[in-house]
């Protein structure tokens, strides 16, 4: 097998990739929401309770925990991953830039690396493996 052919070959696993991606993304993002609502997988409110649903953390758990979940199972992946994006954005810049120029230090880079995923999401769709591709399918069908 030649060296085009390998490469020809890897570029058509991008969609799936994509969708990898996306599904890994989600999963992490959604342990941040539940564990700001629910205190699951482990409490990281100061205290260790949950936060307020009329907080800003509050918030931010509704639309890390149920955004996440739709971004994880691709329905309204487009939409949600552009919200998603300017929630993250709005966390970086409130919550971890006053701390610091540098994200590792301020501890903003998860908030950074998830705010440009989402932004790509929004922009790629959800790829394959998604209830949004299966909808689309389904519409075409019909």
């Amino acid at each position: 097998m030649d060296k085009k052919n390998v490469i020809v070959r890897w570029s058509t696993c991008a969609p799936y990739l994509l969708s990898a991606l996306r599904i890994v993304a989600a999963f992490l993002l959604v342990q941040f929401g539940t564990a700001k609502l629910f205190a699951f997988p482990a409490a990281i409110m100061p205290g260790g309770g949950t936060a307020a649903l009329a907080s800003l953390p509050g918030v931010a758990g509704v639309l890390e925990a149920f955004g996440g979940a739709l971004i994880l199972v691709g329905l309204f992946t487009r939409p949600v991953a552009f919200l998603l994006s300017g929630e993250m954005a709005f966390v970086y810049f409130i919550g971890h830039a006053p701390r610091g120029f540098w994200p590792v230090v301020n501890n903003g880079h998860p908030a950074v690396l998830f705010c440009f995923v989402w932004l790509y999401l929004s922009a790629a769709g959800a790829g394959p493996w998604s209830l949004d591709a299966r909808l689309r399918k389904r519409s075409r069908a019909l």
